[in-house]
């Protein structure tokens, strides 16, 4: 039987009522075996995370920082978990809590090793998650076994970011292999290790990226996504209340939507299922009745074309004008080796004539960044800019798409327009203050039913 991987968010595990619901919904699962993949706990992460910079800054009491992150695991233990259960994730705690004494001593005294250590230390969200999940499941009666992710998702050594090596689909095999037939294997995601053993992480996110890898190396016969909204919205709910349920999306819109600031999938979830063809379910953990958005090779045009208008604010842009460009061979090959040179990723690019234009989300390499660009011509840097993308198939080949999009946001300043790169998408750029307004417009044109005039645009912050 092909199995159904089941990967749960931290809002879907956040409390013990939330543990308890996830049970549920597993057990419940009547398509496939299920394998179940889980996040840390909602905001133990980000604890992890500050507790590293605070021993990276000599700060000796870090660990205390995370003591009220142990109580709630230990909480969520007392209210579902037998004696037996509960007695041996007790002593799981208690070496996770020595542990991380030691490694944030070390790093206080040789800050230079804090990469490494830190993906060690953040790790710990996940691994306790994952066994709490597993004795939590068995305490409702299932066979559930943990397993732990480092075993079988190897990676390289990019520690905060690390990618998964060609081997690893062989050992996550080998790995399941050894489990009982009617076992259901739950591991923590975002997390794997070096040829070397040492503790690794995928990067934000990485959990759903774990799922997928998972799914495609078990060839699953479908990948669910359990957070907390009904699947991917025709609009991020925090700007548009409105927004709706997509039935369903293809592989491209959705790895659109993704990279373009949807929040319900991370971007690299997407290639492991596209490689294998396998459907990516997002669901809803506190309303599992619901049935969400279904992601698949390829899905019908939406009776307006546009599917989705995703968005991502906090961008900067950076333009560089220079008449070096005119009839020049070589010039974005220049630009582009010194964005590498920085680890920089660009996301939208426009070019003329005389200049080019790029935004980026990552600013922290600005400072050193600009010297360099300024040798290939004047440099003009942007803040507080919002990329807006319209997405949908066939989107490029539907006459009429462009003005539709444009006349409604007729009074707002639009720049860095990119339409015909790919066939699904449309975006472009405008002031972050006004990001709001536009989406909004655009939202009630192609997605509510009564279409208003266009309210004015909003001044004030």
């Amino acid at each position: 039987m092909r199995p159904t991987v089941m990967k749960f968010g931290g809002t879907s595990v956040a409390d013990a009522g939330a543990f308890r619901n996830v049970a549920a919904i597993v057990k419940a699962s009547e398509t496939g075996r299920p394998i179940v993949v889980t996040s840390a706990i909602a905001g133990f992460t980000n604890a992890l995370l500050a507790s590293v910079e605070n021993a990276v800054a000599g700060d000796a009491r870090a660990a205390r920082t995370l003591d009220e992150w142990f109580a709630r695991h230990q909480a969520i233990a007392a209210e579902l978990l037998t004696d037996d259960s509960r007695a041996t994730f007790e002593t799981a705690i208690t070496d996770a809590r020595k542990e991380i004494r030691q490694l944030f001593k070390i790093i206080a005294s040789y800050p230079v090793t804090s990469p490494p250590l830190q993906d060690q230390i953040v790790a710990y969200g996940e691994l306790l998650a994952s066994q709490l999940l597993a004795a939590v499941l068995q305490a409702h009666g299932l066979h559930a076994q943990f397993v732990d992710a480092r075993d079988c998702i190897k990676t390289d050594e990019n520690y905060g970011n690390a990618a998964p090596l060609a081997d690893t689909s062989g050992a996550i095999r080998e790995r399941f292999t050894r489990l009982a037939d009617d076992a259901i294997p739950v591991l923590g995601g975002f997390i794997g290790s070096t040829e070397r053993g040492v503790t690794t992480t995928l990067g934000r996110g990485g959990s759903d990226y774990t799922a997928a890898i998972v799914g495609a190396a078990l060839d699953a016969r479908e990948i669910q996504i359990w957070t907390d909204v009904s699947g991917v919205l025709t609009a991020d709910p925090r700007v548009v209340p409105d927004a709706q349920t997509i039935p369903i999306l293809s592989y491209q819109e959705a790895a659109e939507l993704a990279y373009f600031g949807a929040k319900v999938l991370h971007p690299k979830t997407i290639q492991p299922a596209i490689d294998k063809s396998i459907p990516v379910r997002v669901c809803n953990s506190h309303s599992p009745a619901d049935a969400g958005t279904l992601i698949v090779a390829e899905s019908e045009a939406a009776p307006l074309t546009i599917k989705a208008i995703a968005h991502k604010n906090g961008v900067t842009t950076v333009q560089v004008t220079s008449a070096r460009m005119l009839g020049a061979y070589g010039f974005l090959r220049a630009l582009f080796e010194i964005f590498d040179r920085h680890r920089t990723a660009v996301d939208v690019v426009t070019t003329s004539e005389v200049s080019v234009s790029l935004s980026i989300d990552d600013v922290s390499a600005l400072p050193e960044l600009v010297p360099d660009l300024e040798r290939l011509g004047t440099v003009d840097v942007e803040k507080d800019r919002t990329i807006i993308s319209v997405v949908g198939e066939g989107l490029r080949n539907t006459p009429g798409i462009a003005g539709r999009v444009f006349s409604v946001i007729h009074d707002i300043n639009v720049s860095m327009i990119s339409v015909g790169a790919s066939s699904v998408n449309l975006t472009f750029m405008v002031d972050e203050a006004q990001a709001t307004e536009a989406i909004n417009r655009l939202h009630k044109v192609c997605f509510e039913s009564e279409v208003s005039e266009p309210r004015a645009i909003a001044t004030g912050s």
